[in-house]
């Protein structure tokens, strides 16, 4: 009987190969390290405001209350920019449209709250039907302006940096036509104000509400619906996409079309929070709500996002601005920490890419 050889190959891996149980624990606390970085950044930057300003005014209950109210309108934006950069485009006019929408909001607002002259007296006889008639003006403007990126985009086959470029020069050339480039005459009727922008629903403002509830409709939106996989799938590869059976370009004029209606709800908030509303004010709306998407994980090169992250995000040039406001030290100096980051962020971006094409 023929004696048998024993195989001359073998799919056994040698038990060197295999990575140790430490080696995997560590590599997993380093991953989650990697992906909390944002988190612990923002724990710092807390902690340093907390040392380096007076006792009892950086980490008083009422002042994390306000950083979350002046977070809200950024939360809003970021929401609306992580969708539209997911899909590999920009939209640099989400100010522009914010500010437009808000223009447009606050002078329907005055114009039917009762003549020239009672408003300016600060009597607003018909402020009911002035705000609910304001408030769908500004919702109106934004999605308008959103689409009409999202058409130029398509149709006209526009790198969106090129379209999104020209509508924030127009949409702040329109805004300063229609409010003579500085505050209105009068603020929107105080009523708007004392319900909305001041009111409070178990002790937190109702705009923090507002952005709350929509950040967590966002999240769910983007992670666990169709809309929210096409947004991806259409980031990573449109041909791909194109090719699956997914209508790239209705959706890409959908996703600015989103992005508009969340500058127009913005805006309703900006106006029920500071009661007027200036280009002036409004010039950073830009570096801040892209700065908290791509400082909380969203490649600019589409196909990787989180809603949740940029959320986080837009707290890093609010809390900030607060702590250097406490200390007495020029806010311009938010503009440079939050360009800094977006920079170091997008070397981080660059940096996980590389590790993943290993």
């Amino acid at each position: 009987m023929a004696k048998l050889e024993p195989p001359t190959t073998t799919d056994v891996v040698a038990a060197e190969d295999l990575p140790t149980s430490e080696e995997t624990r560590r590599q997993r606390a380093f991953d989650l390290l990697w992906r909390s970085w944002l988190f612990f950044f923002l724990l710092a930057l807390i902690a340093y405001f907390w040392l380096t300003t007076p006792p009892h005014t950086f980490l008083a209950g009422d002042n994390f209350k306000l950083i979350a109210l002046n977070t809200s309108e950024v939360i809003l934006l970021a929401i609306a920019e992580t969708f539209i950069i997911v899909t590999a485009g920009i939209d640099l006019s989400i100010g522009g449209i914010l500010l437009f929408a808000g223009v447009c909001g606050a002078k329907t607002m005055l114009s039917l709250s009762g003549t020239h002259d009672q408003v300016a007296m600060g009597l607003y006889p018909h402020a009911t039907r002035a705000i609910a008639a304001g408030v769908i003006v500004c919702i109106a403007a934004g999605t308008m302006w959103g689409l009409v990126n999202g058409l130029l985009i398509t149709l006209l086959r526009l790198p969106p940096f090129i379209v999104t470029l020209g509508t924030l020069g127009v949409t702040f050339g329109l805004s300063d036509l229609i409010s003579g480039g500085t505050n209105f005459f009068a603020p929107v009727p105080p009523s708007f104000t004392n319900n909305v922008g001041n009111g409070k629903i178990l002790g937190l403002f109702v705009p923090i509400w507002v952005a709350v509830v929509i950040l967590v409709i966002a999240h769910v939106v983007f992670h666990h619906t169709r809309f929210g996989r096409y947004t991806a799938a259409v980031g990573s590869n449109e041909e791909a996409a194109r090719r699956t059976g997914i209508a790239v370009n209705r959706h890409i004029v959908e996703v600015y079309t989103l992005g508009g209606f969340l500058a127009g709800i913005a805006a309703i908030l900006d106006l029920a929070i500071y009661t007027n509303i200036s280009s002036a004010s409004h010039q950073t709306d830009n570096l801040n709500a892209i700065g908290a998407v791509v400082i909380g994980g969203t490649s600019l090169f589409g196909g990787v996002g989180t809603v949740l992250g940029s959320a986080v995000g837009a707290f890093i040039p609010t809390v900030t601005q607060n702590g250097l406001i406490i200390e007495n030290v020029q806010p311009f100096w938010q503009e440079v920490l939050v360009g800094a980051t977006i920079i170091f962020a997008v070397y981080l971006d660059q940096v996980r890419r590389r590790r993943t094409n290993r």
